[in-house]
């Protein structure tokens, strides 16, 4: 599992990522971002609660839709003490859009396009296309980070299973 954001590429041409890279056992950033219904999404909303958040490029693409899918069907059977929240940079809109089209409606998708700040605060902030690298991070209650992955390959899926098994191992 890749868990620096130095070597990421797409299609294998290298991205220069922006940003602090996240380890195991940092803090959470503090972030807020815009959820589909346009009001402002921060830490407080998942208080308490294991969190796995999933930053991707574009809820849009192919490799994106499957991951929000995934983790949508998965979220359901880690019980209520685990959220899942799924970042991009897309346009609200967009995001409620797919939501519905594709029925995910058991996790949080929010975006980064009005304030900017989550792509350099979690090291996913891809300079060539001002798109978010795909990465994986799940969070204990406490607001630790537990488990790291910066996907090396834009274009290839996340370890479902690690972060997954991560975040039972945490409720």
């Amino acid at each position: 599992m890749n868990t620096t954001n130095k070597n990421i590429t797409l299609k294998g041409n290298k991205m220069t990522v922006a940003g602090r890279e996240l380890h195991v056992g940092d803090a959470l950033p503090k972030f807020k971002l815009t959820g589909v219904d346009m009001a402002d999404v921060d830490n407080s909303r998942f208080a308490g609660k294991v969190l796995v958040v999933a930053s991707v490029p574009s809820i849009d693409t192919p490799v994106c839709a499957i991951e929000a899918k995934r983790f949508n069907q998965e979220v359901a059977a880690l019980g209520n003490d685990v959220a899942v929240l799924v970042v991009s940079v897309d346009l609200p809109m967009a995001q409620k859009r797919y939501c519905a089209a594709e029925g995910v409606d058991k996790l949080t998708t929010a975006s980064d396009y009005k304030y900017r700040a989550f792509g350099e605060d979690f090291g996913v902030y891809m300079q060539e296309n001002g798109l978010l690298a795909r990465a994986v991070f799940v969070v204990d209650k406490a607001g630790k980070i537990q488990h790291v992955e910066y996907v090396p390959e834009i274009a290839q899926e996340p370890d479902y299973s690690a972060a997954l098994t991560k975040a039972k191992a945490l409720v």
